[in-house]
C-alpha cells in the first residue's frame, strides 16, 4: 500500500487489497474511498466536497472481476460499466449489461464501476432497479477482514448503512438463466441521465416476475402487487403466453402503483396530477409494458 500527497492538507492511499482499503479507512476516518470518481469528482468541481484524504480502490484486482459461486455471480465492486457491457458479460446478466451500456458517454462508462453506482445510490443510478430487481446481495468488507451481507434493498433504502471503515466488496447476484431487459428514459438532464427506467425479470423455476422502477424517486420501487398480478395471467407452461391487454394493464398497475393518484380532498373531491407528473407516469408505463412485452417475447 502506498500513500502520495498531491497537495498540502491532502493524502492519497492507494492499496492493493481489500483489507488494506478497509485499513486505511479505519486509520482515516475523514478519507473518502474513490474508484472511477464519477460521482465524486463532479462533487469535487462543484465545491460540494473537500475530503481531507483519499483512498483510492483502482490498484485491488480482486473486485475487479467476477466468478460463480453456488448457481450465483460474485460480481467484484470494482467492475466498470464498460467492463459490464461486453458480450461475455452481458450473456450471465443481460439487464445488467444492458444498464452499464446506458450508464453515459464512453469516460463515464470506462470509469464508473458497480460499487460506486451502488455506494453512491443516486436516484439514476442505472444499475440499482437492475439489482433490486434481481434481489441482488451486497458483501460488505469491515475492520479485521470481518464480512457482512445484506439486501441491496436495505441499503438503497437507508436501513443499513455502511459503517466506518467499511467497503462494498462483492454483489451477489442469482443466475437466473430466464429473460431480463433494462429500459429507460432520457431527457434534458444531462446525458443519458433516465428521467425512469425500469428493470424486469423472469423468474420461472418459482413462476415469478420481478420489477423495479427506477430514477423516479430517491430509491427504485418495487411495485409487489403488480407483479404478483400479472405473474398469475402468465401461461408458464405455453411460452409464457400473456393476452395483450394484461400487458397494457400491467403497465398501468405499475405506473400507478409508483406514482399514485393524489389524496382526496376533504370535500371528496380528487385532485388532478400536474401535467409533468401525468406525463412520468405515462412514461413509467409505456416502459413497464415494453419492458414484460420483451421479456415474454
Amino acid at each position: 500500500m502506498t500513500t502520495h500527497a498531491p497537495q498540502a492538507g491532502q493524502s492519497v492511499t492507494l492499496p492493493t487489497t481489500l483489507n488494506e482499503a478497509v485499513a486505511a479507512l479505519t486509520d482515516m476516518p475523514a478519507a473518502v474511498p474513490v474508484a472511477g470518481g464519477t460521482d465524486l469528482m463532479a462533487a469535487v468541481n462543484a465545491g460540494q466536497l473537500r475530503p481531507a484524504a483519499l483512498v483510492g480502490l483502482g490498484r485491488i484486482s480482486e473486485i475487479r472481476g467476477w466468478q460463480y459461486q453456488d448457481g450465483n455471480a460474485l460480481l467484484g465492486a470494482g467492475l466498470t460499466h464498460a467492463r459490464m457491457g461486453r458480450p461475455d458479460f452481458a450473456a450471465l446478466i443481460p439487464a445488467l449489461a444492458a444498464a452499464a451500456r446506458a450508464a453515459g458517454p464512453p469516460h463515464i462508462r470506462n470509469a464508473g464501476t458497480l460499487g460506486g453506482n451502488i455506494a453512491t445510490a443516486a436516484p439514476t443510478g442505472d444499475a440499482l432497479p437492475v439489482l433490486a430487481a434481481l434481489e441482488a446481495t451486497l458483501i460488505i468488507a469491515g475492520p479485521g477482514g470481518s464480512r457482512r451481507e445484506i439486501p441491496v434493498s436495505h441499503l438503497l433504502a437507508g436501513v443499513e448503512m455502511l459503517r466506518a471503515g467499511e467497503l462494498i466488496g462483492f454483489v451477489r447476484v442469482p443466475l437466473l438463466h430466464a429473460p431480463q431487459v433494462f429500459l429507460k428514459a432520457t431527457g434534458r438532464t444531462g446525458p443519458g441521465r433516465s428521467v425512469a427506467s425500469v428493470a424486469l425479470v423472469l423468474d420461472p423455476a418459482r413462476r415469478g416476475v420481478r420489477c423495479a422502477v427506477g430514477a423516479i424517486a430517491p430509491m427504485p420501487l418495487r411495485p409487489l402487487e403488480a407483479e404478483q398480478w400479472v405473474a398469475r395471467l402468465i401461461d408458464w407452461d405455453n411460452d409464457r403466453a400473456l393476452v395483450p391487454e394484461a400487458l397494457a394493464a400491467f403497465g398501468e398497475y405499475v405506473a400507478a402503483a409508483c406514482i399514485p393518484d393524489p389524496a382526496p380532498e376533504p370535500d371528496g373531491s380528487v385532485p388532478t396530477l400536474p401535467p409533468a407528473v401525468l406525463h412520468l407516469r405515462r412514461t413509467v408505463a409505456a416502459l413497464a409494458r415494453r419492458a414484460l412485452g420483451r421479456a415474454l417475447s
